[in-house]
């Protein structure tokens, strides 16, 4: 099955652009277009995407608080890809906070687009980690939630370590080399670590990892 893609962009021809560039993939399907994140809930709940690529900043309701709306009210919502002119832009941590799986940038060359929305969609590493990681040094504040969450999810020292790497952005197949077990075990302990953290995905539970200072992001 192709990985299905809702474009959400304010300008039409970035819009065309994506369309184009990720509509050319046999793996991929652009099942629908909004000019504005308010458009976004209502489209997602008809077409059942697996990725939004959704613009950061739009005139009536941003990238963020769609972010918001769309893990609010959708049950086992798509993937958000966050599409933005400047990776170093605080309303992109401030999506990613809000539950937003990567970024992309408006540049990236259509080979770096299509590598976003795949691995958006598999979900089993990190997107740009060395700019997450720049992200939450320059805009993350320490977060006493997010140190209780850490304190109550009682990782073990496996789980620990798992989470460290994630943060570093290796894969599941990455971390399985560093540590010397096999894939499935470290899926196994991927998952742990999110159940614990009641964290949605993978780039949640690193942003919480930072935000708790259980990982430093410098």
């Amino acid at each position: 099955m192709p990985v299905t893609v809702l474009l959400v962009d304010d300008e039409p021809l970035v819009r065309a652009g994506l369309r184009a560039v990720l509509a050319a993939q046999p793996d991929i399907e652009v099942v629908g277009e909004a000019a504005d994140g308010a458009a976004v809930v209502p489209l997602v709940r008809q077409l059942r995407p697996d990725v939004v690529a959704m613009d950061v900043r739009m005139p009536l309701m941003d990238g963020i608080e769609a972010t918001r709306a769309v893990l609010r009210t959708v049950p086992e919502p798509p993937k958000i890809l966050v599409v933005t002119t400047f990776e170093d832009d605080e309303y992109v941590y401030e999506a990613l906070r809000a539950g937003a799986d990567g970024f992309l940038l408006k540049r990236a060359r259509p080979a770096e687009i299509v590598h976003a929305v795949r691995l958006v969609a598999e979900g089993e590493s990190l997107l740009f980690p060395a700019s997450v990681r720049r992200l939450a040094a320059r805009y993350g504040d320490s977060d006493r939630p997010a140190r209780a969450v850490l304190e109550r999810a009682r990782l073990t020292e496996r789980e620990a370590e798992v989470l460290r790497l994630m943060a570093r952005g290796l894969s599941n197949a990455e971390i399985a080399g560093r540590l010397v077990v096999g894939a499935e075990t470290v899926k196994s302990h991927v998952s742990a670590v999110l159940a614990k953290l009641g964290a949605r995905d993978r780039t949640q539970a690193v942003i919480a990892a930072y935000e708790s200072g259980f990982v430093e992001p410098g």
